[in-house]
């Protein structure tokens, strides 16, 4: 499979596409859902929803940033990252992912909190969010909440406030 692809902000032509990927890339039509719901909460940023697009323009991968906090602290959230089967392993989600924090850090953006894998999320620069006092109101596994800081600042400590469609 060639890596032969680009990644922009999502336009609105994407979004059917974008359902696409998180359908064949979720287990449930739940967690394929959940990227729509955060598109219609008024925590979504338009610009740090980023596609990965081939040579032909088509979506093969999505990664989003929205608007969450730390304690009282604005930060960001590390939302649904997906690539469709045959791109995955490829480099596409990364690219997503890296063009996502390049684009926040150009915003002036500080923080961000991912909960996902922990042997995936640290090739980006995340550590485990406990060690800087960062909590979820639930239990996670604690190398599964991680946190970045985009200029080097210290991470803010406190209970992370997901958008609400997190449900967290």
């Amino acid at each position: 499979m060639s890596n032969s692809w680009t990644t922009r902000a999502e336009i609105d032509a994407d979004i059917t596409a974008i359902h696409e990927v998180n359908s064949a890339a979720f287990d449930t039509e739940e967690e394929a859902n959940l990227v729509d719901a955060l598109r219609a909460d008024p925590n979504w940023i338009p610009e740090l929803s980023i596609v990965a697009v081939d040579a032909a323009g088509i979506v093969i991968g999505y990664a989003l940033l929205t608007r969450c906090h730390v304690g009282d602290t604005a930060a960001l959230c590390l939302g649904p990252c997906a690539v469709l089967p045959q791109y995955q392993r490829t480099g596409a989600g990364s690219a997503a992912i890296h063009a996502g924090l390049d684009r926040a850090r150009e915003r002036g953006e500080k923080y961000v909190v991912v909960l996902g894998h922990p042997s995936y999320y640290p090739r980006f620069g995340f550590g485990r969010a406990s060690e800087h006092g960062i909590r979820l109101s639930v239990e996670v596994p604690d190398d599964a909440l991680m946190a970045l800081s985009l200029d080097g600042s210290p991470l803010p400590g406190g209970q992370v406030r997901y958008a609400a469609p997190f449900g967290i």
